[in-house]
């Protein structure tokens, strides 16, 4: 099953995340099909860039975002229902 989930990047205490298309089997910080967005909570406000029409075009394919990719989805503004 392809997902949509967040990939740790950056170093101790400085997490750095790139959100990902991936295949469920991949480990989490592995192999990825496709980058789709990045977010950044060490910055004040919280850096999040995500490619709306990407991760609409992956969702129409079949990709099941996790439950935090989700979340900072939406919080992007990005409405996944009219998919």
């Amino acid at each position: 099953m392809v997902k949509i989930r967040l990939r740790r990047d950056g170093s101790k205490k400085a997490p750095y995340y790139t959100m990902v298309v991936a295949d469920s089997r991949y480990p989490m910080d592995g192999r990825f099909i496709e980058k789709v967005g990045t977010y950044n909570p060490m910055t004040e406000p919280k850096a999040l860039n995500l490619d709306a029409d990407k991760i609409k075009e992956w969702v129409k394919k079949g990709a099941k975002p996790t439950d935090t990719a989700k979340a900072l989805i939406e919080k992007a503004g990005i409405d996944l229902k009219e998919v």
